[in-house]
């Protein structure tokens, strides 16, 4: 039997066939309101299925991605989604439809244990009842616009053609000619002779399957999705004594689809696992409609209209918004971070498990995967880092000129640098994600830079950089050149009040140098600590190819 459901209400088989001519209203603007008619039950056998009894989301990164911050509009990580089930099953085949699974869900992954016998077909109803999918459905077909006519008042009923949309507008060809829907100023609504088949009030997925006799079954399906993905999120404090920082992390789980999961038990997974690629599933045709219709009026009476509108305010950083928000945690534990909150803490902390060579970070608590939304659940906690600020340089930053007149200075960029030790207050797997540096200034924490953390590995080199320095400037001044050697002179400045340690790599064969080099990522790099308002200088040369 046909069943129709709603977003706002669920009709049962008994019921379709009571109220089958019943019209269904959906409202989707103001103005506009569709009207549906409920479809004729069928005498297939039917089992719906609508209530999740327990559910999991393991989510894995976009393999694509690997620094960063997650895309919020449709994420290009996945999920591994298991739901708990109790059905009630009729004796002989019956379709089995499973509301509320993902939008981006990969029916050939999909996979269902606990029925009395096997499934002999599965069916992804990928569309959604909507509006839009609704006029996008019914193109070329005729339907019942009720309208309200502006000299009298009254409402008026007719047919109409769709004949284009539904993005950005809807054309009808009514009896009075070709016209936009919902453009009138007046309310305005279509009637449909019936759902579409194809088209669902949640993403569902049907199977099909046989029952020797009727039995209530408790059953799991799982399933891979598209559309999800995590990152993590770190808030760098850094100490008044300018060496030590406290270093925050946030899990960000993001659900692009539109259907969220409630209490749900969740996990995500660092690392690469060994999966094929998938080709991207776009995400399915947008539910609502969107009406784009020149105002009732004319140009001469809005001069204004030539006038650019305000620019938007940009975003908050999420990780700037982490900084002062409110954390909830397990263990009854008050966040360093949170200490000068004057509302009472508690933490969930994400625990960091092995999983083979992968990372597994699991949730202690279940907690709700919102649909198109942003879950940030507290990961990682660390005191007193200690690090090393250094500034650095570029070698390609400059054009050089051989007569000598080189360029103006470049502004060094300030990095803190640490080592993922235990002994530097580290010691434990960094997922990649987006850092915010804050650093104290008359009593109040600022922010002064944000930059991208790739994985990092225990024992690896971990920078978190906070943007250009106006105060340690460095150039580069190319001299004429001999046959086999180009010359150069590098000079720093520093005109803070505290000795800064300058750095830079340079990428080239080197003839020689009028100061000692260290290696840097197996190349020659100048490290040099540069006196309080004073400068230092090193002379060097590359070695040219003559091709002898």
């Amino acid at each position: 039997m046909g069943v129709y459901h709603s977003t706002w209400h669920s009709i049962g088989a008994a019921e379709v066939r009571r109220i089958a001519p019943l019209l269904v209203r959906v409202a989707f603007a103001p103005a506009l309101t569709l009207l549906v008619a409920a479809l004729p039950a069928s005498a297939q056998m039917l089992v719906q299925s609508e209530k999740i009894d327990a559910i999991s989301v393991t989510l894995y990164r976009d393999p694509g991605r690997s620094q960063g911050a997650a895309d919020g509009n449709w994420p290009g990580g996945y999920a591994l989604i298991t739901e708990t089930r109790t059905i009630t099953l009729p004796a002989g085949r019956s379709t089995i439809r499973f509301e509320g699974v993902s939008e981006g869900m990969m029916p050939e992954t999909a996979i269902v244990t606990g029925l009395p016998r096997r499934v002999n077909e599965k069916n992804r109803d990928a569309r959604l009842l909507g509006p839009a999918t609704l006029v996008d459905a019914y193109l070329k077909r005729r339907v019942t616009i009720r309208r309200t006519d502006r000299a009298t008042g009254k409402t008026t009923i007719g047919e109409a053609v769709i004949q284009a949309g539904p993005n950005r507008g809807v054309v009808l060809t009514t009896a009075e000619g070709i016209e936009a829907l919902g453009c009138s100023g007046l309310p305005e609504a279509l009637s449909y002779p019936g759902v579409p088949e194809d088209l669902a009030a949640k993403p569902t997925l049907s199977v099909v399957t046989d029952t020797v006799t009727a039995a209530t079954a408790t059953i799991q399906l799982s399933y891979l999705a598209q559309g999800f993905d995590w990152s993590a999120h770190y808030v760098a404090r850094v100490a008044d004594d300018g060496d030590t920082l406290d270093l925050f992390a946030w899990l960000t789980v993001v659900n692009g689809g539109s259907q969220g999961f409630a209490a749900a038990n969740t996990n995500a997974v660092a690392g690469a696992p060994n999966k094929e690629a998938n080709q991207p599933l776009p995400k399915g045709p947008e539910p609502a409609l969107h009406l784009s219709c020149w105002p009732m009026d004319n140009t001469s009476t809005h001069p204004g209209w030539g006038i650019d509108p305000p620019a938007r305010p940009e975003p908050v950083p999420v990780a700037m918004m982490a900084y002062g928000a409110d954390i909830i945690v397990t263990a009854q534990r008050r966040s360093g971070l949170m200490a000068e909150s004057a509302v009472p803490v508690t933490v969930i902390m994400a625990k960091q498990e092995e999983l083979g060579d992968l990372k597994l970070y699991r949730i202690p608590e279940p907690v709700t995967v919102a649909a198109m939304s942003r879950k940030q659940v507290a990961m990682i906690d660390r005191k007193k880092v200690r690090f090393d600020r250094v500034y650095t340089g570029t070698f390609e930053a400059f054009d050089y000129d051989a007569d000598g007149d080189g360029p103006e200075s470049e502004a060094a960029t300030r990095v803190l640098r640490t080592e993922n030790l235990e002994a530097k207050g580290l010691g434990l797997p960094l997922p990649a994600g987006g850092v915010a540096v804050f650093e104290r200034a008359g009593g109040d924490s600022l922010l002064v830079g944000e930059s991208d953390l790739a994985d990092r590995a225990i024992g690896d080199e971990v920078e978190f950089g906070t943007g250009e320095s106006s105060d340690v400037r460095y150039r580069i001044v190319a001299k004429r050149p001999s046959e086999r050697r180009k010359p150069y002179r590098l000079s720093v400045t520093n005109a803070r009040s505290t000795p800064e340690t300058f750095e830079l790599i340079i990428p080239y064969k080197l003839a020689n140098a009028s100061a000692k080099l260290v290696e840097r990522k197996g190349q020659k790099a100048w490290r040099v600590t540069v006196p309080a308002n004073g400068e230092a200088t090193l002379d060097f040369a590359l070695k040219l190819e003559t091709g002898r």
